[in-house]
């Protein structure tokens, strides 16, 4: 039987005990409430019947009194005077024809001696012995099933009329099991159906119920599955519905499984973490809440002259005594609260050093961890000098890949009608000296070509004399614009400049920037043959000036596109191949970067070509041509499209 099955079935029957013992104890009460109602309504008929005896007996005795005073002609007197008074007989009479449950009435002497009675067969007879009705009255819900329920019988209702403080009459209602049972039938039959439709419908009500409670279990199981799923583990076969908690159980432990394996694997990646922060040559600490420090680089060490090893565990006065100069700035950048900022400060020993703070926390404004980093400005420095001339070099190497094809395809010529020279110099009187000369000049072109080549590569090689200014990138963009509005007018392209309000200022050479500027913008209108817009877009990436030009025309096919940066590389009739390749010469040598993204399909709404500069934004004071700097338009319209 399934575990759902038992859970419901026990839930079931549980109910059905309960309310089938509290339906035995309700049909119970009721029998019990019945049978004072009985007994109350009996003990009312016992009083009328009394007080009829009363006024019989007080009627008849100043009527005939006794001949004497003896006790016997007393009681000869009592009883012809009950039997010959006739409302007594007239309310026996009516209490055994309307009452539901009583048989018979009488009235007995104290001799138990019947005087009267509804039955004259039991005139002068001895009382019979029956059960008192009160007896039932106070027994137990069984006792009085079983009297009233079992066997027929008689019980009695006895009220006795006293002389002298002694019982002298005594007046018996007889009543009948049997009328007890019918007139109780009809109650007790609503009241066995009521039990039973309760009990149904508390056992329907546990089912439903029991039901009800294990769909949590089935949603928790449900939920496990997924985070089983999510962990990256082969989903298993499915259970039958019913075993539903043995699910969650398995479940659960596979998910124990995972967490240890996981637990293992972070182990793994905080070890990985730690060797790579050693090999960082700026120091980083990882602090609590509580400023105890969680994690240490081993860079630190170089930074406050510590070990460490010493350090992690420490608090952060302990690692940064405040009387150093970098000690005073930690806590300074402590105690002021904010997060990401960075300062530099100079050590005792001259060197600089920037300081970083990063906060953590949990959504809530509760802190849950500081980030410190230390960086020594001038390895920074050295580093990025490094950096630049690696990057220089690799831009050389790709922009010069195709100089060697260049040069092999002269070289070849020249070789060829040298043979051939000197094939016609051997046979000069046969065949001229005009053949050979003609073979001569080529040989002079291929040769001036040849130098050309090599002298361009010199040229594009030799470094450049940058003139790095502090300009507003917007100036230099409109310039370039203002510059190239005519042509673009001539061959009905519309240029629309889009430019933030505020400045965007970078050091550069600003001629070679707005050769660079003016080499995209002719390239964009040259693809578009029919005409058509050429957007220009600036804006500011931290930390970087961004200008994207935007083109409509048919884009590059994306088998050239990783060649259009090398020299002498042009898909162009007329083209020289030098124009990209210098500009992405000039962006390398301003520490910037360009890169090109492009649509060649036809029928794409966002076909053509998008050139991406990136300049670093200038930090520090503003230089002299930053004094002439205009908030200017934030979009401009040139040219108009024909």
């Amino acid at each position: 039987m399934r575990l759902k099955t038992k859970l419901v079935v026990s839930a079931t029957g549980l109910t059905c005990a309960i309310v089938m013992v509290l339906s035995i104890l309700f049909v119970g009460e009721l029998l019990r409430q019945r049978i004072e109602q009985t007994a109350a309504a009996n003990s009312v008929l016992a009083s009328q019947v009394t007080l009829m005896t009363r006024q019989a007996v007080e009627t008849g005795l100043r009527a005939n009194p006794p001949s004497d005073g003896s006790d016997e002609a007393l009681r000869a007197a009592v009883a012809d005077a009950l039997r010959n008074y006739q409302p007594l007989a007239d309310v026996m009479n009516a209490i055994v024809r309307y009452s539901p449950t009583v048989q018979d009435v009488s009235v007995v002497d104290d001799r138990g001696i019947i005087i009267v009675s509804t039955d004259p067969d039991e005139m002068n007879e001895a009382a019979p012995q029956r059960y008192s009705l009160e007896s039932i009255q106070n027994g137990s819900i069984a006792y009085q099933s079983r009297q009233v329920f079992g066997r027929p019988q008689v019980f009695d209702s006895v009220q006795p009329l006293e002389r002298n403080g002694h019982p002298f009459l005594m007046i018996h209602l007889g009543v009948r099991s049997t009328f007890l049972r019918n007139s109780y039938e009809p109650w007790l039959r609503a009241a066995a159906l009521f039990a039973f439709l309760a009990a149904v419908a508390a056992m329907l009500a546990a089912a439903v119920l029991a039901t009800a409670a294990l769909q949590p279990i089935e949603q928790i199981s449900r939920q496990l599955q997924k985070l089983t799923l999510q962990a990256g583990e082969a989903p298993t076969p499915t259970k039958p519905i019913g075993d539903a908690v043995v699910r969650v159980s398995e479940t659960i432990d596979r998910l124990g499984q995972q967490m240890r394996s996981t637990e293992a694997g972070y182990t793994a990646l905080q070890a990985s973490l730690n060797q790579m922060l050693d090999t960082l040559r700026d120091g980083v600490l990882l602090f609590t809440a509580d400023r105890r420090a969680l994690m240490v680089s081993d860079a630190v060490a170089y930074f406050v002259n510590r070990p460490q090893g010493e350090l992690v565990g420490k608090n952060l006065e302990e690692i940064f005594e405040p009387e150093t100069a970098l000690g005073a700035a930690v806590l300074a950048a402590f105690a002021d609260g904010e997060s990401g900022g960075a300062e530099s400060v100079t050590l005792e020993d001259g060197r600089r050093v920037q300081v970083s703070v990063d906060r953590f926390d949990d959504g809530l404004g509760e802190s849950m961890g500081i980030l410190i980093t230390l960086r020594d400005l001038e390895s920074m420095m050295q580093l990025g000098q490094e950096l630049e001339i690696s990057r220089r070099l690799a831009a050389i190497g790709r922009l010069t890949a195709g100089v060697g094809h260049e040069v092999k395809n002269p070289i070849n010529a020249m070789v060829v009608h040298l043979e051939l020279l000197r094939s016609k110099l051997a046979n000069a009187e046969a065949a001229g000296l005009g053949g050979a000369q003609r073979h001569v000049d080529i040989l002079a072109g291929e040769m001036q070509r040849l130098d050309r080549v090599v002298e361009t590569l010199a040229d594009f090689s030799r470094p450049m004399d940058l003139k790095l200014r502090e300009h507003d990138l917007r100036q230099v963009v409109n310039a370039v614009v203002e510059l190239a509005s005519a042509e673009m007018h001539e061959n009905g392209v519309l240029v629309t400049v889009n430019a933030p309000g505020e400045p965007l200022p970078v050091r550069v050479d600003a001629e070679l920037v707005r050769q660079a500027l003016l080499n995209l913008m002719l390239n964009g209108m040259q693809a578009m043959t029919q005409g058509g817009k050429l957007t220009v877009s600036l804006r500011r990436e931290h930390p970087f000036a961004v200008v994207e030009v935007t083109d409509e025309g048919e884009g590059i096919p994306p088998d050239v596109l990783p060649r259009i940066f090398e020299l002498y590389f042009t898909t162009k009739a007329k083209g020289s191949g030098i124009g990209l390749a210098m500009t992405y010469r000039i962006l390398q040598m301003h520490g910037g970067a360009l890169d090109v993204r492009s649509n060649a399909n036809p029928h794409a709404p966002d076909r053509g070509t998008t050139f991406t500069l990136k300049l670093p934004v200038a930090s520090g004071s503003p230089g002299e041509t930053r004094k002439g700097m205009a908030a200017g338009s934030s979009r401009r319209v040139i040219g108009e499209h024909v």
